[in-house]
């Protein structure tokens, strides 16, 4: 309950925070029963069992306090569920690249979105290297000549170095400073871009 504050409930049952929790439970022989967490005690070994049990309940604290590196993997695992409500399968590629200009995919982009007279690219930015090489990106699909849309979706904008942000801010079209705080308005973004 207490990791619900933080975090949505959902996401407990997916994910990096699913393995984290399935770990804990089974390393000191935890039960999940629907939410209600019991342990047997073995052999009268009540000392035993309320320190296996303190244990349980600190490992799976642990996902309030995940490494730069597991939140980063959980925001693109968060990116790529939301894609995958929000646009239809057959209107979106993952780690898409232009088979014609750029056979082997230096310049990938998160994901695509097409179906529109300009289709949409869509970067996750996890930091300062994934910023700057979106920006080298767009600006070798505007040298390309490419009529299209860019959005970028930030884990945290404000991590980002000022001038590697301004730099991306001056080539891609819209932008949100991260996915949890802004879901409703990235959909609505995603709806009306997909109906033009």
């Amino acid at each position: 309950m207490h990791l619900t504050y933080d975090i949505d409930e959902k996401d407990f049952q997916r994910g990096q925070r699913q393995t984290i929790i399935t770990n804990a439970l089974s390393a000191f022989a935890v039960e999940d029963r629907e939410g209600e967490l019991l342990l047997k005690i073995k052999e009268n070994r009540y000392g035993d069992a309320l320190y296996s049990f303190v244990q349980a309940l600190l490992k799976i604290s642990d996902v309030g306090y995940l490494s730069r590196e597991r939140v980063r993997s959980t925001f693109l695992e968060d990116f790529r569920e939301f894609i995958e409500k929000h646009v239809p399968s057959n209107r979106r590629k993952f780690d898409w690249h232009d088979p014609k200009h750029d056979p082997e995919g230096k310049y990938a982009v998160d994901c695509h979105i097409n179906g529109m007279v300009r289709p949409l690219v869509v970067y996750a930015l996890t930091g300062d290297d994934k910023v700057r090489d979106a920006t080298i990106g767009l600006l070798q699909f505007e040298r390309w000549g490419f009529n299209f849309r860019a959005l970028g979706i930030f884990e945290d904008q404000e991590e980002i170095n000022r001038k590697v942000l301004a730099r991306f801010s001056d080539v891609c079209e819209k932008q949100f400073s991260s996915l949890t705080a802004n879901t409703e308005r990235i959909q609505k973004y995603l709806e009306e871009a997909m109906q033009t």
